[in-house]
């Protein structure tokens, strides 16, 4: 471009030039800078869990959607055995108000199909929608969190759904984090798997200390959902079918344990957004067929129709891991849990960074909670 320039100008650049040349370096810079942030926010919006394949099933299969809404599981979901706080102060339900908060479950069944109470939830996440800006924020509630399941029993917190389904289950949620969530959805092992295997599979980084731990749950999982797979044989970048990539999910005997868990079942839900965003309808009409009768929601048709236009505008800002301050520890008679060193002070930062309320003080519920696992642990 200079040696252009100067050929043009007899080896001389007029100021004018110069003036254009700078202005094209500044709308090139601006543009690059756009781009950049496209592209974050491009990755933030991959940054989601299984549950939310139905969410982006709805957005590229388009109201097709809506003749397949009756194949949808909805057990039984009574709205007045769904427990809120009764002393949560006036000022944070109001702040509340403005959002919509949503359990998603993603539930160890070993019955494909079948997504009422008996199964823990290995993954519980809470998707807190602002009804202003359209801005998501996700919130992963590590599975081992030492709780109160909603009856006075202090466990791991996946152990709710199990005991009462998505009503003690959301309830467990309300009641130890001063929440309001009135609605779920919930998947099992057999729709992720067979949602990987109608798109032809997703590519996956396996490392040394995570091959063997993945044949050996491929065993349970091909087990569970009826599907054949085959042991992976070498480590490396390389083509996964639905079986192998669910059990690479599952993998929790590495260092980092359950957190590190959390990171490859967003790495795998990445991918799936990828390839199922290069889907032609006929295949995203497949998986719809093959995957709504494993999904269990208390969502009306009415409702999902309503949400699907305004999905298109959501943006996933940020997600985070709950309780911010932890500890793992061995509890007698619970194994090896996750406990909140306070939780009354999590809670905290977690209305701090879902509702951007700075105000919040946890209710007498939160707080004897918090008392109560303090004595029970020492944290």
């Amino acid at each position: 471009m200079a040696k252009e320039t100067m050929k043009k100008t007899g080896g001389k650049k007029s100021s004018s030039k110069r003036s254009a040349s700078s202005g094209t370096g500044s709308a090139n810079s601006r543009k690059k800078g756009a781009a950049r942030k496209k592209a974050a926010r491009k990755k933030k919006r991959f940054i989601i869990f299984g549950v939310e394949i139905f969410l982006l099933l709805v957005l590229v299969a388009g109201f097709y959607v809506v003749r397949q809404l009756d194949k949808l599981q909805r057990p039984e979901v009574n709205p007045e055995n769904v427990k809120v706080n009764e002393t949560i102060p006036e000022e944070t339900v109001q702040t509340m108000s403005g959002y919509t908060n949503v359990a998603l479950f993603g539930l160890d069944t070993r019955i494909p199909g079948q997504l009422g109470k008996g199964n823990r939830s290995d993954t519980i996440i809470i998707a807190s929608i602002n009804n202003d800006t359209k801005e998501v924020r996700l919130v992963s509630v590590y599975r081992d969190t030492y709780l109160d399941l909603t009856n006075g029993k202090y466990n791991k917190c996946n152990g709710a759904y199990s005991a009462g389904g998505p009503e003690q289950a959301m309830t467990m949620l309300n009641k130890n984090l001063d929440l309001d969530i009135q609605y779920y959805m919930s998947v099992d092992f057999a729709a992720l798997t067979e949602t990987i295997d109608l798109l032809g599979g997703i590519y996956i980084d396996v490392d040394e200390v995570e091959i063997d731990h993945l044949n050996n749950y491929t065993i349970e999982t091909s087990k569970v959902t009826g599907v054949a797979t085959q042991k992976l044989t070498q480590t490396g970048r390389q083509l996964l079918d639905g079986v192998q990539a669910t059990s690479y999910c599952r993998i929790r005997y590495t260092a980092g344990d359950d957190f590190k868990r959390t990171e490859r079942q967003r790495e795998v839900i990445m991918e799936i957004v990828s390839k199922a965003k290069e889907a032609d309808i006929a295949k995203i009409n497949e998986i719809i067929n093959a995957v709504f009768s494993k999904i269990a929601t208390n969502y009306t048709n009415e409702q999902l129709i309503q949400m699907a236009p305004e999905m298109i505008g959501y943006d996933i800002v940020d997600t985070q891991g709950f309780p911010f301050d932890k500890v793992a520890a061995s509890i007698k008679g619970k194994g090896s849990c996750v406990v909140p060193v306070n939780l009354a002070e999590n809670v905290k930062q977690l209305h701090e960074y879902l509702f951007n309320n700075y105000e919040y003080e946890p209710s007498e519920e939160v707080q004897a909670i918090s008392d109560q696992i303090t004595s029970d642990t020492g944290y």
